[in-house]
């Protein structure tokens, strides 16, 4: 007798009771190994794999994709058992092969034939079959059909129409329901504009020593360590020693009616912000105030990756006390970048641009960056807004001072 098994939703974080069945990676009559992934459950942070807890073939579908689904809710009933690469049929835990789908598909109208003999049947009757497939059968299946597709045809014919008489063309519309991720940035976005006294200051830098000193050594510290030496390590150990200095910009207020509490911190968790396809995520590269910059470099790198393959976790993204935003990769010449609350400051980056500036007199073309940096105004005054982001520009105009410490 073949076993059944319930897979459930499964739990997915603290602070996560739902989410949307995104999709099924699997048909009904299917066979998943142990641990294969079945479905894909959205959330507002992260996508949840679901996975088969024993091998066996997927009986029935127990939710629709695009359902809102919660924490133990019932997703797939499965058949324990069965062999690789066999499907099941939706009325038969059995499988059953092409040539035997194909007899019972002829034969459903009589329904009298036994499900277990399919072969012989069609070696000894062969005229059943050919009377069982009169044409009244499709014709009666056929006849409430044509309503179903005629139902279409008139808006079809009408929206064409339309167009026609428009005096602008083809003006088509669609609309997209927003995932969950994109609804939880918006409506984080929205609390920060709201909460926070945002106030953006901005700076240029001189990239020239930075761009050398990566040209120089880039090779070497590729083939000793494996790391791709870019600008994102050198501006987080920047803005970590500026932080030294400026200790209300790693800081952040807490407590009721918008805050009476500041907490400062010996330690800094950077947010990198990265783009991916459903939306800016900020995973956390810890306690960067004890790494080098080729180990802050490393861990950006492995967090960029996991956030765009869609592996990131509710682990990667909590916390953060400091973001850095790099809209130059887009290039993006200036903008104003919002507060990830409840973080006192943000710092955005931009795209690197040839411009004559005047060095010790004279007018040289070099390779300039502006820097913005947003911050709460609640906590951090201009003074030490401004000199927090002078201190980065200082250090990365003169990268040899960041190994100093």
């Amino acid at each position: 007798m073949v076993k059944e098994q319930i897979i459930k939703v499964p739990d997915m974080a603290e602070s996560i009771t739902e989410g949307t069945l995104k999709q099924f990676s699997k048909q009904v009559g299917d066979y998943v190994e142990l641990d294969e992934e079945i479905a894909t459950i959205e959330t507002d942070k992260i996508d949840v794999a679901v996975n088969a807890p024993a091998a066996g073939t997927i009986k029935e579908f127990l939710a629709k994709e695009e359902d809102t689904v919660t924490v133990g809710q019932d997703l797939v009933k499965l058949d324990l058992g069965g062999e690789p690469g066999q499907k099941a049929d939706k009325g038969s835990s059995e499988p059953k092969s092409p040539a035997s789908d194909a007899q019972e598909t002829s034969s459903q109208p009589e329904g009298q034939t036994e499900e277990s003999k399919p072969a012989q049947q069609q070696e000894s009757k062969p005229e059943p079959p050919r009377q069982e497939s009169k044409p009244e059968p499709p014709k009666q299946e056929s006849k409430p059909a044509p309503p179903k597709k005629e139902e279409p045809k008139p808006a079809a014919k009408q929206a064409e129409k339309s167009k026609m008489e428009s005096p602008y063309g083809p003006r088509d519309e669609h609309r997209v329901k927003m995932n969950r991720m994109r609804l939880r940035i918006a409506e984080r976005l929205k609390q920060s504009q709201n909460t926070a006294a945002s106030l953006t200051t901005f700076n240029e830098v001189d990239m020239s020593a930075l761009m050398t000193m990566r040209k120089k050594y880039k090779e070497e510290i590729l083939k000793k360590t494996g790391v791709k030496l870019g600008f994102m390590s050198a501006f987080s150990r920047a803005a970590v020693l500026a932080m030294k200095d400026i200790q209300a910009v790693n800081a952040s207020i807490e407590g009721p009616n918008g805050g009476d509490t500041i907490v400062y911190r010996d330690y800094v968790d950077i947010s990198v912000a990265v783009s991916t396809e459903k939306g800016l995520v900020t995973p956390v590269v810890r306690n960067a105030e004890t790494m080098d910059l080729i180990g802050i470099e490393k861990a950006i790198a492995e967090l960029g990756k996991k956030a765009r393959d869609g592996k990131l976790t509710i682990e990667d993204m909590a916390g953060g006390t400091f973001t850095i935003s790099n809209g130059g990769v887009f290039g993006s010449l200036m903008g104003t970048p919002i507060i990830n609350l409840p973080q006192t400051a943000v710092l955005g980056l931009h795209a690197i641009k040839e411009k004559p500036v005047a060095i010790n007199g004279k007018v040289e073309i070099r390779p300039m960056m502006y820097l913005a940096l947003t911050y709460d105004h609640r906590l951090l005054d201009g003074r030490e807004a401004v000199t927090f982001l002078v201190k980065i520009k200082e250090y990365i105009e003169d990268p040899s001072r960041m190994l100093l410490g």
